[in-house]
């Protein structure tokens, strides 16, 4: 019987990042992407998770509400992507289960487009802005299965009042995925298991 518990922990140089970056606010849509960005090649660098970074912003500020890195291996939790542990993260600390309560605009920022699981949770959590770093097709390219969204999702979510962002600083997004698959790393989806 599972303890009854979903836990799920930000690896420790992920931790002593955000203290070392604590106070300082990300002023434009790159610099925010460059942070996404930065999880994504450190999460690979350190052998924490996938690919993938991503990072709830308050938009208008610039402040960082929330990182999150792709943790479905070592959590052994399939969704365990990096926006939903930035959503989780940011909702837990801010004590509610929207991101946009008290009239706050956050922005989520994630180093990939999201997939179809990710899509999905992005309208219930508040969140009224994405902004995203390498495309669907550039994760599907290596091997990775972003599942059944709709053809014009940015379209879902703007008719839903989100606004979307698309291929901020898109090259380098997309060369910490080709990084990660010439190393070696493990390409797991719903049809591959490794």
């Amino acid at each position: 019987m599972a303890s009854g518990r979903i836990v799920l922990e930000l690896p420790e140089w992920l931790k002593v990042l955000v203290d070392e970056r604590r106070g300082r606010t990300w002023d434009s849509a790159e610099a925010r992407m460059r942070f996404a960005i930065e999880l994504a090649r450190l999460n690979v660098e350190h052998g924490t998770g996938g690919p993938f970074g991503a990072a709830i912003f308050e938009a208008d500020s610039g402040k960082l509400l929330a990182p999150g890195v792709n943790l479905v291996e070592p959590a052994h939790c399939s969704i365990a992507h990096a926006e939903m542990v930035a959503i989780a993260l940011a909702q837990q600390t801010g004590g509610s289960y929207d991101l946009g309560h008290g009239g706050t605009i956050s922005e989520l920022v994630t180093s990939t487009e999201p997939c179809a699981m990710c899509l999905g949770a992005i309208p219930w959590s508040g969140v009224r802005r994405v902004v995203c770093g390498a495309r669907g097709e550039d994760a599907c390219a290596i091997g990775f299965d972003e599942g059944a969204k709709p053809v014009d999702w940015t379209g879902e979510l703007t008719r839903r009042g989100i606004a979307v962002t698309r291929d901020v600083l898109r090259n380098e997004a997309r060369a910490v995925l080709n990084h990660y698959r010439a190393t070696g790393g493990l390409i797991y989806n719903s049809r591959n298991d490794g």
